[in-house]
């Protein structure tokens, strides 16, 4: 199975060529479905057909689908949704909907996912196409079950084990009902679900994130630091589609200019993601809508390539053994060094660049060694494993 991220700043045209990469690969006799994350959807709009939570046969080869996540959230949360609404029930709350209680930012999305993991699971589509929301809940998106992680690893089996024990004699005390053992249950369901998702999101051979970017300064400037910190979590992009390009045989003199504006910033775009591969979508006469204008865009795109095949595939990360210990190389273009700092907690690297920081699990290989130092040249951060133990440690 093939499965296609489509990210970028908002309004840069990624729903359209998602929703023209599916249907050129149905064309090409792959069952293909085209799913949107986006709670703003606007999918259906864009194939012109009216959509539901569950998928839409078009054509042949071809499904669409613009997950609902209050239906989602009913399916994934529902025994933790219960014990809330008991909880506040019982707290005697009054005038606020306990559905709306219930359900915490950002939790639709990532049920959402859990969708695209059955399908995954199930084999019922070859490709799977997702129109994400833009680039920053995007990135958020990604980014959770990694944190959800921590979180569950370190805490989570102490917790367990503690509401066991104290349930009988808590609930009498404090007069509010505890979570039960299926509660906690249904959340470490949860977590290992996305867990799973994380691990398929980072495959290279099944996974690929790309991003559509407009020939314009603040779209480009999104797209290098979205590329920086999906690098981070390696998340393989396999290439850059850059939208709206005026064509070569519009000769209006009213156009003149903005083909010189945007000719600069091609080069720009050229020059920050090579060697990823770039595609082009000329801005079109018409509005990208119905079948009929997304098969111009596929058309345009990917001419005579396969539009799903894996474009680029390069190692963000990498471990290599030295004399003396082991050096891990984070690929992290678009950086400033100034912004870049390391945390080593026991068998955890904590990176942060600028406002975005991972907690990066080290592998195997690394866990009981320490940071020695640290230098960032040529994009590139390159830790040195096997000194003695610092607590933090800045990118020299």
């Amino acid at each position: 199975m093939r499965i296609i991220l489509y990210t970028g700043k908002g309004g840069v045209g990624k729903t359209s060529i998602a929703a023209a990469t599916a249907l050129k690969s149905a064309k090409a006799g792959l069952k293909t479905l085209v799913v949107s994350t986006d709670p703003a959807h606007s999918l259906g709009d864009s194939l012109d057909i009216r959509l539901s939570a569950e998928p839409v046969e078009l054509q042949n080869n071809l499904w669409a689908q613009e997950i609902d996540p209050v239906h989602e959230v009913e399916k994934g949360w529902g025994q933790v949704q219960k014990y809330l609404t008991s909880l506040f029930t019982a707290k005697t709350l009054k005038n606020i909907s306990t559905e709306e209680l219930t359900v915490f930012p950002g939790m639709e999305d990532l049920l959402s996912l859990l969708r695209i993991l059955h399908y995954y699971r199930e084999k019922t589509f070859e490709v799977i196409i997702i129109d994400c929301a833009p680039t920053g809940e995007t990135l958020a998106l990604l980014s959770f079950p990694e944190m959800l992680r921590w979180w569950m690893d370190k805490l989570f089996p102490l917790k367990r084990k503690a509401l066991k024990i104290l349930r009988p004699v808590a609930e009498p005390l404090i007069g509010v009902p505890m979570p039960s053992d299926s509660v906690m249950g249904e959340i470490e369901r949860i977590y290992n679900d996305l867990d799973e998702m994380r691990h398929i999101f980072t495959d290279r051979e099944t996974t690929s994130v790309r991003i559509v970017v407009n020939p314009e300064k603040m779209v480009i400037k999104e797209a290098q630091r979205s590329f920086t910190y999906l690098n981070i979590y390696n998340f393989n992009v396999d290439a850059v589609v850059v939208n709206r390009v005026i064509p070569d045989n519009v000769t209006d003199e009213y156009f003149k200019v903005w083909k010189d504006i945007q000719k600069n910033y091609r080069v720009m775009i050229e020059d920050s993601f090579a060697p990823i591969p770039l595609y082009y979508a000329p801005l079109f006469e018409r509005e990208i809508v119905g079948l009929e204008m997304l098969e111009r865009v596929g058309t345009e795109v990917f001419r005579d390539e396969n539009p799903v095949s894996i474009k680029f595939s390069q190692k963000t990360q990498q471990i290599e053994k030295v004399d003396d210990g082991y050096t891990l190389s984070l690929y992290m273009p678009f950086t400033d060094k100034k912004d870049l700092s390391l945390n080593q907690k026991s068998d955890e690297l904590i990176i942060k660049v600028g406002n975005v920081k991972r907690n990066m699990t080290l592998p195997r290989t690394l866990r009981g060694l320490s940071i020695a130092g640290a230098k960032f040249e040529d994009e590139t951060l390159i830790i040195n494993f096997g000194g003695e133990k610092n607590e933090r440690t800045d990118a020299n």
